[in-house]
């Protein structure tokens, strides 16, 4: 009981000043996100594989936060970052869990690790590919320059790399390896697209250019 007293309290006093300090959208989609871990993510758990999936919607939520915050707007740019975030979960997540099978099992929890160990390895490839689609929308969705896409490509492809040689071995080594790697890429994504992306006076002046046009 405290400590659900003492959650609500957290949870309604960090609604409102985000509420009256920052805006009414990014109060709504931290309590949303809020409802979405404890109410829906959590639970699942125990019940259904697809808590990976919703449990990446979560992790995906907190950069549309910030962009409302500094905005007050949702754009296009501000779903760049959150399907960053969302495919680069799977990967991150799916090598983590592989290791911590016999834990999950004990515990009672359905993740693909356990119950599903085949799509759970095609799922880590298939979103680390995603990453490279999702980074050259960056520049044609005018968040970043042509740059990023083609920095990123390296970083997205060794992802793509170690998330195959997961799929093929299924081992110990290779889920670790990978695991590392997601620990040390999304820090260096996050750094290119800061060093890549357009300024206001370059959205300003193609906006000008298609004016014209």
């Amino acid at each position: 009981l405290h400590a659900a007293t003492f959650a609500a309290v957290l949870a309604g006093t960090g609604t409102a000043l985000l509420w009256t300090l920052v805006n009414p959208l990014t109060a709504m989609l931290s309590l949303g996100n809020l409802v979405l871990y404890t109410s829906v993510y959590t639970p699942m758990k125990r019940y259904s594989i697809a808590n990976t999936w919703v449990g990446s919607v979560v992790g995906a939520v907190p950069p549309l936060i910030g962009w409302t915050a500094a905005t007050g707007s949702l754009d296009p740019g501000a779903f760049v970052l959150a399907g960053v975030l969302y495919t680069w979960q799977f990967p991150h997540f799916n090598s983590l869990s592989w290791n911590l099978r016999p834990d999950y099992s004990r515990a009672g929890y359905r993740m693909m690790s356990v119950t599903h160990p085949d799509l759970c390895r095609r799922v880590a490839v298939r979103h680390s590919l995603g990453l490279v689609a999702v980074c050259t929308a960056a520049p044609l969705l005018g968040l970043t320059d042509w740059v990023f896409a083609v920095d990123s490509l390296p970083l997205n492809l060794y992802m793509v790399y170690l998330s195959f040689r997961f799929y093929q071995k299924a081992d110990s080594n290779s889920s670790r390896k990978l695991f590392r790697y997601t620990l040390i890429h999304l820090p260096l994504l996050m750094t290119l697209m800061f060093l890549g992306k357009k300024s206001e006076q370059d959205k300003e002046k193609l906006l000008l250019e298609k004016a014209v046009v």
